[in-house]
């Protein structure tokens, strides 16, 4: 069989589901979506490995800076070949940079001085830190809702608006991607969402608001939310 038709049926075998804040569990299991993965070839399932641990805070040791995750977010890119799949890495990285300064400013920290982040909105965002939205209100309409949620303190209704964000860019990029392996990888990232939202709560929440607060400059490496 070829690696596409086995794309295919792979593919094919996924249970689909999009409703994401209604269902109480992913679609199915992790060790049933691993069974199905092992007909991957070797190089897209290094390659989807290697996506995962990028989008996945907690394979970042506790003394990560921002350095060392922009400098692993380049290496990945480096690699990866799909021009989807770059595309989603950029947009989840820079949905965290972009929450991540909302944050900064809600703390009442001034503009940082030094990049921080990955996003390519920096000198933006630096220029326009006192703007609601940075300017940048027309190209990230979501931003003036996320900055309503940090101010009112609803750590947990920001998680569920950053998963639906994030949620909703991948069934976009979905749409180009049916039986090839940006499809595989999409299920894989959407199931990680439903899975997120599966063991969310408002006490896991608060944890992580009180310690995105807590940090003193809330660096980029440090943002927990969603594990986006």
């Amino acid at each position: 069989m070829s690696n596409q038709d086995s794309y295919i049926t792979l593919v094919s075998s996924l249970p689909i589901s999009e409703r994401l804040f209604i269902a109480k569990q992913p679609p199915l299991s992790r060790p049933r979506l691993d069974r199905r993965l092992k007909s991957l070839t070797i190089e897209d399932s290094n390659t989807l490995m290697m996506i995962e641990d990028l989008l996945t805070w907690s394979s970042y040791p506790m003394t990560s800076t921002d350095a060392d995750v922009i400098e692993r977010i380049h290496d990945v890119l480096e690699q990866v070949r799909q021009p989807t799949l770059i595309a989603i890495i950029r947009q989840r990285m820079e949905l965290r940079s972009l929450i991540s300064a909302l944050r900064l400013r809600q703390q009442g920290e001034t503009a940082p001085t030094t990049p921080f982040g990955y996003s390519r909105w920096q000198q933006r965002i630096h220029n326009n830190w006192t703007e609601p939205s940075f300017g940048l209100e027309t190209i990230f309409p979501w931003l003036a809702k996320a900055q309503d949620f940090l101010s009112k303190q609803d750590p947990l209704g920001l998680e569920r608006f950053i998963l639906d964000i994030t949620f909703r860019q991948l069934q976009r990029h979905a749409s180009n991607h049916l039986f090839d392996f940006e499809a595989v990888v999409i299920y894989v990232l959407k199931w990680n969402i439903f899975d997120r939202w599966a063991h969310s709560n408002t006490e896991a929440a608060v944890r992580r608001f009180e310690t995105l607060t807590e940090d003193a400059l809330g660096d980029f490496s440090g943002f927990d939310y969603a594990g986006l």
